[in-house]
């Protein structure tokens, strides 16, 4: 079945159409438009600024200008590529915007890489300048600054010039730009007048769950339809309020950025995970992307903080969702309580459920799931406490969006309709196939690759299974993930993982196993903070790896392991499970930078374990 552009159109489909030609004049655009307007706020721990600093449309301008005349200072030149790594923080963004500004591309680079990684893309992209964020990433490109030929400078946004191996500051560049410019005034308005829809803007290097990272090149088209498509669905205006946490080295942090630019909301920027609750109450956003473990982790956090206070308390949290969900059915289907309902909601959500949207600022209007699938059981649940959480769908290879629910058309456990000026078309065997302007221009320097993924009449085969119900789309594993059990059933281990996590609340990360097996066995984390108030209650004493593989622990992951295998089919059910004594973190390989489980790696890393489940 194929959907064709203008199937499903958002109020205004011809934005779509008479988008920017560039990211750098969709900048340009907006700075003429609402210039004093507020862009960003960041933290600067300053109490006599209220912690937080704002800078309008105006001032970003004036400093992305001498930070673009800087690069072309140093010699960098169209499409040349820059690297940013580093952390989400309002530098990151000026980095990008001046790469962009002066005709370069941007190369993103995930702040956790290790140093062979960063030195593998710096030099596959052939970077002329390196952004650095501190002294920690300094030292891993010093490490390998060898293998890195083609860097010409290394700006650091906070960590120690260097004039002797040409490190700049921020500042330095910036008043080379300066200077710059007073001898070519016209520089950055030249520059940006050359570049084309079709220039290079972008090269995202996947995380690479197996082997070397490969770059995604993306176009400025792709960017400016996306951020076109995104304000022709008409869910965000100028008025609102964005936190921004997700790493702008990936494409879903990257869509969200564009999409500002084009509509002119102001963003709070601060990449910390650490605060992002604490932030959410500060900032008080109208509305917010993340991946599906921050929803997760605030979810297990609520319910167990609720069973920890007990008695009356515990009893009203459950009659309150109780209604809560009652609603939540009533408003899916397009309807509103009334009567007692009503009622009962109305005092439901004042000694409950009110609380619970303080917690996350109070003004959200939706928040934004994307990067891995959400389970429907969270979505539920935060309907039910009046927050929608909307899920959208999209790779790097798509620039990040191609579907997405929307306040007025959604459905929990589909990712939505496709975005406008995009098609889909569902292959024989299930595979999704995503045709349209955000689609990448193929691998960089792997054309043999390119081609395996995108085919002659430009569809691209973006390797997940999905079917679709009413023009909207529900994804059902990876295709490369699917396993057969050795009595021939198929297994869609992401689904069961998702599901483990909505039932269990101190589960942090989950590896359902079992590939030509005779039954399926598991990997189990424990979130590190849950579970602590876990062991306090359950009277459990020691270390982090004492409590985890205590003997209570493993009693109540079995409970919870009960709970998902009566909702599995047979073949399906988790038969045995290892509670590994740390937790699957980017720094030791487990996950991706954007919180998706490495699967290939930690099934090897941990195959003794596996294998253990099945005797010989």
């Amino acid at each position: 079945m194929t959907i064709a552009v203008g199937d499903y159109v958002g109020p205004d489909a011809s934005k779509v159409e008479s988008r920017p030609p560039t990211v750098a004049h969709a900048f340009l655009d907006r700075i003429a438009a609402t210039p004093e307007r507020e862009a960003f706020r960041y933290p600067t721990g300053d109490d006599s600024t209220g912690g937080w600093l704002s800078v309008t449309w105006r001032e970003v301008g004036e400093r992305v200008r001498k930070l673009s005349a800087g690069l072309i200072a140093l010699g960098v030149e169209p499409e040349q590529r820059v690297a940013v790594y580093g952390s989400t923080t309002y530098e990151w963004i000026l980095a990008d915007l001046a790469t962009m500004c002066a005709g370069a591309a941007t190369t993103t680079v995930y702040p956790a890489s290790v140093a062979s990684e960063v030195a593998f893309i710096v030099s596959d992209a052939e970077c002329q300048v390196v952004f650095a964020e501190d002294d920690d990433q300094l030292k891993k490109l010093a490490e390998k600054r060898s293998e890195m030929p083609t860097v010409k400078a290394i700006v650091t946004f906070n960590g120690t010039p260097d004039e002797a191996n040409n490190v700049l500051s921020l500042a330095d560049l910036e008043a080379k730009g300066a200077a710059y410019l007073e001898d070519h005034p016209d520089a950055i308005d030249k520059a940006v007048a050359a570049i084309g829809p079709e220039s290079l803007a972008t090269l995202i290097y996947t995380s690479g769950t197996t082997g070397r990272p490969k770059g995604v090149r993306l176009a400025h088209d792709c960017w400016t339809y996306e951020g076109a498509a995104i304000e022709a669905l008409g869910i965000l205006n100028i008025d609102d309020l964005q936190f921004l946490w997700l790493p702008l080295a990936h494409s879903f942090g990257k869509v969200l950025q564009v999409a500002q630019l084009v509509i002119g909301f102001s963003t709070a920027v601060d990449g910390r995970v650490d605060k992002i609750v604490e932030n959410l109450g500060i900032v008080k956003p109208t509305f917010m992307g993340a991946a599906p473990r921050i929803f997760e982790k605030a979810h297990g956090r609520i319910v167990t903080m609720m069973e920890e206070e007990g008695g009356v308390k515990e009893k009203l949290f459950h009659w309150a969702f109780g209604v809560g969900r009652k609603v939540s059915q009533l408003r899916q289907a397009g309807r509103e309580p009334s009567g007692a309902l009503a009622i009962q909601y109305k005092l439901a959500d004042r000694l409950v459920l009110s609380k619970i949207r303080a917690r996350f600022g109070g003004r959200q209007r939706f928040f934004v799931s994307g990067a891995a699938a959400l389970n429907r059981d969270i979505a539920e649940w935060f309907h039910a406490a009046g927050i929608l959480i909307v899920e959208g769908y999209g790779l790097t290879e798509t620039s990040a969006a191609s579907f997405v629910n929307l306040p007025g058309r959604f459905r929990f456990g589909t990712v939505g309709p496709v975005v406008p000026g995009t098609e889909v078309k569902i292959a024989e065997d299930g595979e999704v196939l995503v045709r349209g302007p955000g689609v990448m221009r193929g691998y960089h320097n792997l054309p043999e690759l390119t081609a395996e993924v995108l085919d002659s009449e430009g569809w691209f085969h973006t390797g997940d299974i999905g079917e679709l119900e009413d023009g909207l789309l529900r994804i059902t594993d990876r295709k490369k993930d699917l396993f057969k059990t050795s009595g021939g059933k198929y297994v869609a281990p992401a689904l069961i993982e998702s599901s483990f996590k909505a039932l269990c609340p101190y589960a942090s990360n989950v590896l359902v196993y079992g590939s030509e097996r005779n039954f399926v066995s598991a990997l189990v984390t424990l979130d590190p903070d849950a579970i602590v108030a876990w062991a306090e209650q359950n009277e459990v004493s020691g270390s982090y790896d004492e409590i985890v593989t205590s003997t209570a622990a493993q009693e109540m992951v079995q409970g919870y392991v009960d709970q998902l295998n009566a909702k599995l089919n047979r073949w399906e059910t988790v038969k045995k499970f290892a509670i590994l004594d740390h937790d699957l973190t980017v720094e030791n390989g487990g996950i991706t930078p954007s919180l998706k489980l490495k699967r290939k790696a930690v099934e090897k890393k941990y195959s003794d374990v596996l294998d253990g489940f099945y005797p010989k």
